[in-house]
């Protein structure tokens, strides 16, 4: 949860292309990580990009050992670099990296993946963890209405959390329904 998107970050500079099968956590590999994803096959990808953006796609593009990414959009004359795109836009290209890795991580945790994104990618964006979800166990925290809607009606499992008097308990448990607390042991 932790990418930056403002002017100076790393995922806003060209960078040297390498096979990077697993993004960097400052998404500073981000145009090697969907180049990446580009020569592996994975088709998710493109689909996501293109139902977010109205049928953009995506390219990334090599200057002497430097790899960029180029977002194509209809009604554009000319291919957007990292450095032109919106946050969200930006932060929606990281999740992409992130969620379709050749190399996916046992676990990932998604806090607010929505976060500064336009209520219009929290579709493609929750189908972009759906896909993942099928090889990889993924856990998201969202605020968003929209985002937990479109997950439930993918069959996720759903925890709601409720806070009552300063405490955070899980909705709908008891103190008898509870599991009960292991503190292991030395």
């Amino acid at each position: 949860d932790g990418f930056r998107v403002d002017a100076a970050a790393p995922a806003r500079q060209p960078r040297v292309g390498t096979r990077t099968p697993v993004l960097s956590d400052d998404g500073a590999d981000l145009a090697a990580a969907l180049q990446t994803i580009i020569e592996v096959g994975h088709d998710d990808l493109a689909r996501a990009v293109a139902d977010a953006f109205d049928g953009a796609t995506i390219s990334v593009t090599d200057n002497d050992g430097l790899f960029e990414l180029q977002l194509r959009q209809r009604g554009m004359l000319r291919a957007l670099k990292p450095a032109e795109l919106s946050d969200g836009t930006l932060r929606f290209m990281l999740w992409g990296a992130a969620l379709f890795s050749p190399r996916p991580p046992s676990l990932m945790v998604l806090n607010e993946p929505e976060t500064s994104l336009h209520p219009d990618l929290i579709p493609p964006l929750a189908a972009m963890i759906c896909a993942a979800a099928a090889n990889t166990q993924v856990v998201v925290v969202t605020h968003s209405g929209g985002m937990q809607e479109r997950l439930a009606a993918a069959d996720a499992l759903t925890v709601e959390l409720i806070k009552e008097w300063g405490e955070t308990r899980v909705a709908g448990q008891t103190m008898l329904t509870a599991p009960p607390w292991d503190w292991g042991k030395r």
